[in-house]
């Protein structure tokens, strides 16, 4: 672990969601990026949250640990689950009063008038629109490094809710205007992004860092007819129009016989035709199954025993739940796009999100006992790789790395300066100033 640094790490992600029962692939990511600061020693490492009163501010490092390990206890599923629930919830409670309070300001500044040069990640894109409190730690001598999860928003917006995509803008103008380098989940991301910072003279480096997958282990759900699998929340981008109308044609075409398609995710927004066949398709019932929130290892389990993961997505930043399906040996049946592409390598079935042809012939294939293509892409997948966190971790120590090295060794990149440490006192104050506005 790189200690050359200072790190502030944004958590305003984790106590938003602190009281959910299921996390989003974005909480996973800020999850794990307390949890490798948490593992590191507490004067390497100031844990912030953006407050109510428009300012980044420190929280007590003992309240993170504490709202972390009661997270994963409820993402778990364990038996402890509701109690660990009931317990994040007063934390979050505990740390809000907190924010308001306006605390954490001192021991902030501390940290950014400290002897270590500070990085400030907020991997996340919660808060990342509000340009000036982030200025604010630039000027007090914070390097800025995001974390870039996709810009589906801003290149897909036919897909985004009311509002979000305005807002997805002006989180790429704070990113274009202030970043210092930048962290993202796939090449996909990083070419969409390049355009964003090509009005930027001597634009911030960007850092490909796959996220890594840690999968629960547990058996096979037996019990249960064939069935496909889809993991993501019910959203027009998901694609979820397509399988409905695939199983409604099925069920008219072999009846009892049908294999079972499971949906397992939150509903979204601008679904009516697919609720409506939710809902309302009779024909549907019995074989088309949703849920909203499960647990991590029940997830898993499903996923273990199920014929393949369908995915068949307009646009993805990663793929997240293709790299736990794959993770776990799972086959996977999914769009022909670039993300998915670089998760998966050559072990999915690709088809054309469109092409409903091909993809009812692929289900029916894979819901064979006997299915060749299935038993075929078993083989490749015995191949395939799983990313690990440990990976994830030294690429964003590399960014780290070269965003401190002198500047000659760097011409097209010129980090913020620092403000002198020549008088200590003073600089707290200002520090101070700086942080609170």
């Amino acid at each position: 672990m790189a200690t050359h640094l200072h790190i502030l790490l944004d958590v305003s992600r984790l106590l938003s969601v602190a009281g959910a029962a299921t996390p989003s692939g974005i909480d996973r990511v800020e999850a794990a990026y307390v949890a490798r600061w948490l593992a590191g020693d507490q004067d390497h490492c100031t844990f912030v949250a953006y407050s109510p009163w428009g300012y980044f501010t420190a929280l007590p490092r003992g309240a993170v640990k504490a709202l972390h390990a009661a997270l994963a206890e409820v993402w778990a599923g364990g038996e402890g689950g509701e109690a660990a629930r009931a317990e994040a919830r007063r934390i979050r409670r505990a740390c809000v009063a907190w924010l308001c309070a306006g605390r954490g300001r001192d021991r902030l500044a501390r940290a950014l008038a400290g002897p270590e040069r500070c990085a400030f990640l907020l991997v996340s894109h919660k808060a990342m629109e509000k340009q000036e409190p982030i200025a604010r730690l630039r000027q007090a001598g914070a390097l800025f490094v995001p974390l870039v999860h996709d810009l589906i928003p801003a290149t897909h917006p036919e897909y985004a809710r009311p509002g979000v995509t305005q807002q997805h803008l002006r989180r790429l103008a704070t990113i274009s205007a202030q970043a210092d380098g930048i962290i993202v989940n796939s090449s996909a991301t990083a070419a969409a992004l390049r355009p964003h910072l090509a009005r930027r003279e001597g634009q911030p480096p960007v850092r490909v860092a796959v996220l890594g997958v840690t999968p629960p282990d547990v058996a096979a759900i037996a019990g249960e007819p064939p069935y496909f699998i889809a993991v993501g929340t019910i959203e027009p981008r998901k694609n979820h129009l397509l399988l409905l109308h695939l199983w409604r044609d099925l069920a008219e075409r072999y009846g009892p016989a049908t294999p079972r398609l499971r949906l397992i995710g939150k509903r979204g927004w601008e679904n009516e035709n697919v609720l409506d066949l939710l809902e309302r398709c009779t024909v549907l019932r019995g074989l088309v199954t949703e849920t909203g929130n499960l647990t991590d290892r029940h997830v898993a389990g499903l996923l273990r025993g199920a014929r393949a993961l369908l995915f068949p997505s307009f646009a993805e930043g990663y793929g997240l739940p293709l790299a736990e399906a794959l993770a776990l040996g799972t086959p996977a049946i999914c769009s022909n796009i670039p993300a998915l592409r670089e998760v998966g390598g050559d072990v999915p079935e690709y088809l054309d999100p469109l092409d409903g042809a091909a993809w009812r012939q692929r289900v029916l294939d894979f819901a064979r006992p006997d299915s060749r293509a299935r038993e075929t892409q078993l083989k490749r997948l015995a191949r395939w790789r799983r990313p690990r966190w440990e990976e994830h971790f030294a690429e964003v120590d590399g960014l780290l790395d070269e965003l401190v090295r002198p500047r000659t060794a760097r011409p097209r990149f010129e980090a913020p300066v620092r403000r002198p440490l020549s008088e200590p006192a003073t600089l707290t104050v200002a520090a101070r100033d700086v942080v609170a506005g």
